[in-house]
Parts: structure tokens; C-alpha cells; sequence
């Protein structure tokens, strides 16, 4: 059974008098412990498509099913317990909170599950450690270069142990060489910890750190290929 299915997903927004259509007729499916690229320039449909399959939007119509779960219909509330159980997120502007350190960042998911505090904090410590952050646990996100505030959004993403990663432009704001560490880094983790690894991209170069690369145009899929490592 695959991870993640779409079967002829649509996505119609009402803008104006004739709506636009976001996606059309897709349908994909991500087995377990794949790192797949999710490629199209601005409107394309990819970043409607990741938040339909990151439980942040519902499809106007066909079918998701998330491990073997029908997602739509869901409410809110079921909805957000997906998403703290099965996803973690990782976005282009790191989205930490600027008065609070490295490690009470990546305790934020494990309070919505009510974990207590000593295990959050060793669950975060170790989450922190595992991505080369030892020593900058405490460090404000303004103490923190670009790459280290990325590696701490990684670990908040992964301290629920949750099967599934999903980064949106997540070398956006990095130059060249932070960029392909955290790919490189990237890479690891699903080599690792088989943690299946979606990444949503406009550049090819950093597709290319992918296994397998889904193109969008207006909304469809016009191309799914593995990608040949030289």
C-alpha cells in the first residue's frame, strides 16, 4: 500500500467569474521511505498539490489517502491531528519564533501532544544533536546563521518521529554552499531513518538531490521519472 495516493485530484478556486483551476486529473502515489521532488515554476499547481497532501487543504474533488486514510471530509480538528502525528514541515523562511532558543523551537510539536517536559527536552536535545547542533541548543535564531536556523526547523520537524517530511523551498534562503549541506543533509536522513521526504522546488539542481522527480504545468503532472545519479 502506498503512503500517499491522489486519484484524479482537483483543486478549483473561485477567483473572479471564471475561477481558476489549480489542479486537474492528478493522480500520484509516494511509497514508503521515498524522497521525491515535487518541480514547476509559479502557478504551476505544486505548492496546491503539497498542501492538499500535507492535510492543509482539501481537494475540490477526487481522493487522498494518507496511509491507507481517506482524507477528505476530515474536519479541522482531525485534520491537525494528521498533520502532528504523520507530517512534519519544513519551509523556505524557517519559521522558528525569534524569542525563544533552538531547543524550546523543537519542543513546539511535542506540546500539542502533551508530552511532559522532561521528555520533550530530551527528545529535543537528541533531535538538535542528531543535526549538528550540539552546543547551540540555547541559541536565539538571531544567534544562529541561515543553515544552523534551517537545521533547527528540520529537528522541530522530525522530533515527533513522524513518517513523512515535507519542505517547501527549503534552501530558498541559503546560499550556494549552505544550500547543498542541507540537501546533503537531507539525503542522510532518508538514507538513515527511511523517513519519507517530500521537497517542494523550482530548481533543478536541488531536485536533483531527490530520487525521483514529479513535474507540474497548470495543474498537471506532465512528467514522474526516477532520477539517474552519475
Amino acid at each position: 500500500m502506498a503512503l500517499i495516493e491522489t486519484q484524479k485530484l482537483a483543486k478549483f478556486y473561485d477567483v473572479g467569474e471564471e475561477g481558476v483551476q489549480a489542479l486537474a486529473d492528478v493522480s500520484v502515489k509516494i511509497d514508503h521511505g521515498e524522497f521525491v521532488a515535487i518541480m514547476g515554476h509559479s502557478g504551476s499547481g505544486k505548492s496546491t498539490f503539497m498542501n492538499i497532501i500535507g492535510c492543509l487543504d482539501q481537494p475540490t474533488s477526487g481522493q487522498y489517502l494518507l496511509d491507507g486514510t481517506n482524507i477528505g471530509g476530515l474536519s479541522r480538528d482531525e485534520l491537525a491531528k494528521i498533520r502532528n502525528q504523520k507530517i512534519g514541515f519544513v519551509f523556505q523562511g524557517f519559521n522558528l519564533l525569534s524569542r525563544t532558543s533552538a531547543v524550546e523551537n523543537v519542543e513546539i510539536p511535542l506540546l500539542y501532544n502533551h508530552i511532559p517536559a522532561k521528555e520533550r527536552k530530551r527528545r529535543s536535545l537528541l533531535a538538535l544533536k542528531t543535526l549538528g547542533l550540539e552546543g547551540r541548543e540555547y541559541h536565539h535564531p538571531n544567534q544562529l546563521s541561515g543553515g544552523q536556523q534551517q537545521r533547527v526547523a528540520i529537528a522541530r520537524a522530525l522530533v515527533n518521529e513522524a513518517p513523512i517530511l515535507m519542505a517547501d523551498e527549503p534552501t530558498g534562503n541559503l546560499d550556494t554552499k549552505t544550500s547543498i549541506e542541507i540537501m546533503e543533509l537531507l539525503v542522510q536522513l532518508n538514507r538513515d531513518t527511511h523517513t519519507t521526504i517530500i521537497l517542494v522546488t523550482h530548481e533543478p539542481d536541488i531536485a536533483a538531490f531527490s530520487k525521483r522527480i514529479i513535474q507540474f504545468t497548470d495543474g498537471r503532472v506532465i512528467s514522474d521519472k526516477e532520477v539517474i545519479k552519475s
